[in-house]
Formats: structure tokens, sequence, C-alpha cells
């Protein structure tokens, strides 16, 4: 870190900062000269600090806070950092952290954390997942009492219709998906194929595939860099899973493989059909698919996405080569056979996604799990499993499930709980556009 500062002069201050559990950014800013505090982990804050509601707000009897009169964690450099901040208008450094006890025990309560410890199983097992991840958002402006689409730079017109793979929408917008590539490469985000997608304004990009670890840390680092850049050019991004009712939601697509220890995928058996191994992650995915729903959709808001027909999984099932499945098997060579987990909204920590998905695939690998026949056609049409479809009932399944049990550590669930019915009782009596100005920018 000191070579860093020593070849980035113009840098005169750092942002140390943690997800929470909604996945919002939470930190604090430190002049450039105290950098050696941050790269021996000497800085703290409160444990609570990664508990907090989407308002930023304590939670209500939470262990965190009084009742451990609370007390500080210690914050150590993930490894990713330091990284440029191109959304500030003064270069300023990003330093990411995650939190520990002071006798550097992992922090239960750290949703990086959750997502390691899953790794660490896997690791046991001398298996090693590969995952990536696609993102929608909106562009957006949120300048009047109604949010639309922002003005095309190009001409200042506005557009009224859906415009999928539209280059033309693209290229209207060049200058900010020129800035984020370049931002992207800077900060070490490995963004691939940009698209239009279905809903006005409502853009696609795929980051490349890699470590685990490093894909959620790319998701969560590239939604900071999308909505900062957005604003530094005249408007707002949104990944909330559904900013226009009438529009298409924003899903957050996972991509994953696991690799043996001679970096074989355990998924390819040399045909189309793919291995036992993978049929065992496909339904230790589907088996705690409904238990795990608080993940995949954990605001108010999300539910509004997951509804038949919207181009959101809502059926508890998996096929080859179908979108209407929450899980798909993509085509392809057998030797990059992988899942793709469709269910989570864009609105997600993409810590706890993760470790969810990946989790449940453990366990059905350990269990040796075998997953119904494999749908074809329409899953709308068809009986099948539901994914839960209210956010009371998805906090009270996710609290007392068996299967969340086997993934997250007891506080994590504890805490996780106890923020999103602090969450639901505030948005319980909000009218509908207070709700929007909470999760606009925020998730």
């Amino acid at each position: 870190m000191k070579d860093w500062f020593a070849d980035n002069p113009e840098v005169r201050s750092i942002r140390v900062a943690a997800a929470d559990l909604n996945g919002v950014p939470r930190g604090k800013r430190i002049p450039a000269w105290n950098a050696g505090k941050v790269d021996k982990g000497e800085t703290r804050f409160p444990f609570s600090v990664l508990n907090l509601d989407i308002w930023g707000a304590d939670i209500e009897n939470s262990p965190l806070v009084f009742e451990s009169g609370d007390k500080d964690g210690f914050l150590r450099p993930t490894g990713r950092g330091p990284l440029p901040m191109p959304w500030l208008d003064t270069p300023a450094a990003l330093v990411p952290v995650w939190m520990f006890d002071e006798n550097g025990t992992p922090f239960d309560g750290d949703p990086r954390q959750a997502l390691n410890s899953v790794l660490a199983r896997y690791k046991a097992r001398g298996l090693s997942p590969v995952a990536a991840v696609e993102l929608e958002f909106f562009l957006v402006d949120d300048s009047g009492e109604v949010l639309r689409m922002p003005a095309l730079p190009s001409s200042g017109k506005r557009r009224t219709a859906p415009d999928i793979l539209s280059l033309a929408t693209l290229d209207a917008f060049d200058g900010f998906f020129s800035d984020l590539y370049a931002a992207c490469e800077a900060m070490d985000i490995p963004a691939d194929a940009a698209i239009s997608e279905g809903g006005e304004g409502q853009f696609e990009i795929n980051l490349m595939h890699g470590d685990a670890l490093k894909a959620a840390d790319d998701a969560w680092l590239f939604k900071m860099l999308v909505k900062g850049l957005a604003r530094k050019h005249g408007f707002a991004a949104s990944f909330m899973a559904k900013p226009y009712p009438e529009e298409a939601g924003n899903g957050l697509h996972t991509h994953f493989s696991v690799m043996d220890a001679d970096g074989n995928n355990v998924f390819d058996n040399g045909t189309d059909e793919g291995s036992e191994t993978l049929r065992h992650a496909i339904a230790g995915c589907m088996r705690a698919m409904a238990d795990s729903t608080l993940v995949f959709a954990p605001h108010f808001n999300s539910y509004e996405r997951m509804v038949p027909g919207a181009h959101a999984p809502t059926s508890i099932c998996w096929a080859y080569e179908n979108r209407t499945a929450a899980i798909r098997v993509p085509s392809g060579p057998p030797a990059a056979r992988r899942i793709e987990h469709r269910v989570a909204g864009g609105d997600v920590n993409p810590y706890l996604m993760l470790a969810a998905i990946l989790g449940a695939a453990l366990t059905g690998i350990e269990d040796q799990l075998a997953p119904p026949a494999a749908i074809e056609g329409n899953s709308y049409d068809q009986e099948l499993p539901q994914i839960l479809s209210d956010w009371q009932t998805a906090i009270d399944t996710f609290a007392s499930s068996e299967h969340v049990a086997r993934i997250f550590p007891a506080a994590m669930i504890q805490n996780y709980t106890l923020t999103k019915r602090q969450e639901l009782r505030e948005m319980a009596d909000m009218p509908a556009d207070a709700r929007v100005e909470s999760y606009l920018e925020m998730v």
C-alpha cells in the first residue's frame, strides 16, 4: 500500500469500506498519510455497523449494540486495493476491508466472511468454485416527480419503448459506457459484453468468470462504480429489483462451475447432460431455494419483480437451455458445463447471494441429492413448487430453515432476520414513492 501511494501522490484520501448485510458500503475517510494504519489492520468500527437497516439505522434489540456494549471490530484489507475512485472529482483511493475480532477470528456478521466460510468447505473437499455474474441496471432521470429514462446525450430525446440489444441505444450513452469500461479496467473489474435490455434505459453487463470470492468483490465494486459514475454523468443508476411497475425488473444471474484439485470441471462428463455431480448441485440449489428466498429477494420492492411471466423465475425447477427455469444448464462444450442460477434480483448483496447458491450446491453434493426431471417448455404454465412470493414469509422461513442453517452461521441468520423485520415494519405504511426513494441507489 505504501508503494501504491508513492506512485500516486495526487491521492490524498482513502475510503475504507466493508459491505453491510444489505451490501451497502460502510466505512470512513482517512488521510493518505495514515495509510500504514489501514495496511496493518488497525482501523476499526463497531461490529454493529455491518448490521444496519437500509436507511443506516441501528437494529432494535440487536445483540451487537447495547447488549454487548457496541464493541469494535478490526478491519483488515481484503487484498483488493487501493483502487481508484473515478466517480469522485478529487483523486481518492478505495481500500475494501472485512471484519475480524481483536484476536483475529472472522466476524460471523460480515457477509464476505460468510462466503469465505462456504468456500473453505469446498476447499476441504479439494474443490473450488468458479463464478461469473450478469448485472442488470437502469439509467434513470430522477430529477422530476416521476422516474424516467434519461434524455439521450446524443440528441436530447427520450426513448419511450424497449429496444432490446439496440446498438443505437448503447451508443447514445457511449460517453458513460466508455468511462465505465475504463474505470472497470483501472479497478480490475472484468467487464465483458454490454447490451441494451428489455426495459427503457435498462442495460446488462456481464463480468468474466473467476475465483468465486473475487467474483463477489467484482459485483460489489461494480455496483458502487456504476451508481457513482452515473451521477457524474448527470443521471442515476439503479439496481433495484423493480424501479418501474410496468417495466422488466433487474436480475443478477450467476453462472458457476466447480473445479477439482487438478483443474478439471466436476460438472463435465464429456456429454451435453453433464455429470452426476452437476445433478447433485442442482438438487441442492433446488432444495434450499425457497428457504433462501430472503437472500435472493431481500427487499420490499424485490417481490414486485417475482411475478409469473415477467422474465423472473417463480417456479423451483431446472432445465437445459431454458430461461424460464430458475436453474438453467446452458449449452456449449462439455468442458464448460455450468449452472446458471437465475433467481436473484439486482438488489441483492453479492456476498450473501453467492454464499447461498454455492452453499446449497455443496450440500447437494455432500448429500448426493437427485433432482427431479428437467422441465421442458414454459415454466409459468406448469404446476411446479414456487419460490416464496412475500417478504414476511421469506423472513420467517429464512429464520427457521434447517437448510439455511447449513450454509450461514447462527449469528448471521439472527442479524439478517432482525434487520429485515425492522425494515418490514418501517416499509409497511410507507408511501410507494418513499419506498422507491429508499431503494433507488442504496441497493
